[in-house]
């Protein structure tokens, strides 16, 4: 089997950081943590289960993804978050693939654990990911938070079954906490990029996202569950351009 680097990135994860190792270190070649400053048992975690632990300034998901992957020393990576894990069906497939890889990268669904239930409508699934691949033949990219992996023109991308199990949120609380923390970055990010927010999108917005999520894609059949990650999401986008609106302000003031 060819060989494969898991790399990590995490801060403040050892709630989670067990679960994640212990789905790969059967057949990963090596597992690679790349921590920010966890103040926490993250890091201890991780080493006691033979990961290699590297410290790492925290710039944004992307520029941390990007270094993580630097460090792999293998060609071949699977990028997890600290709060996923491998299924068993989708673990079978990574290590049937690396027998003899038919493709330059390998996406997966990515299925979500809310607050204790596993979400299989909206627009929190199927959540196809592209997390296995070639290093030398792709990068992350995106605006932050929201970073993707992209392959190079001519690459070959399959898809593999199964699962990668994402614990994302333990209480209503903590999700709509990231959620602000999300539109921070992202409105941050947006103005950087030279995106502008105005009424208009404030209001459509966040309105066609509900819509989308929880009518076009299904999240009522979620029941309450579904209703709640609906409404937050959309919320998160009315912050992510009111923040904006903000920030052009301030920014047009300083000249």
């Amino acid at each position: 089997m060819i060989p494969v680097s898991v790399v990590i990135i995490t801060y403040n994860e050892e709630r989670n950081i067990s679960r994640c190792i212990e789905s790969v270190k059967s057949w990963a070649a090596e597992v690679v943590v790349v921590d920010s400053g966890s103040t926490d048992r993250t890091c201890e975690i991780a080493s006691q289960m033979g990961a290699k632990i590297i410290y790492h300034a925290f710039k944004g998901h992307i520029e941390q993804k990007n270094y993580a992957a630097s460090q792999a020393k293998y060609d071949w990576v699977l990028s997890l978050d600290a709060d996923e894990a491998i299924d068993e069906e989708l673990s079978t497939s990574i290590q049937q693939v690396l027998l003899h890889p038919g493709a330059d990268g390998y996406t997966m669904n990515r299925l979500n654990n809310y607050c204790g239930t596993f979400i299989r409508h909206g627009a929190w699934y199927p959540d196809t990911k592209l997390r296995l691949w070639n290093r030398h033949k792709g990068k992350w990219t995106g605006i932050n938070p929201h970073d993707r992996y992209e392959m190079q023109p001519g690459c070959v991308i399959q898809h593999l079954p199964g699962h990668i199990l994402h614990y994302s949120y333990q209480t209503v609380e903590e999700h709509k906490k990231k959620a602000a923390y999300f539109a921070t970055l992202a409105a941050q990010a947006y103005l950087r990029a030279g995106k502008r927010s105005n009424v208009w999108k404030l209001i459509t917005h966040p309105a066609t996202r509900f819509i989308r999520d929880y009518i076009i894609k299904a999240g009522f059949l979620d029941g309450v569950k579904g209703w709640q990650i609906a409404t937050i999401t959309a919320h998160e986008v009315f912050q992510k351009y009111l923040l904006l609106m903000k920030l052009q302000k301030q920014h047009t003031s300083e000249f």
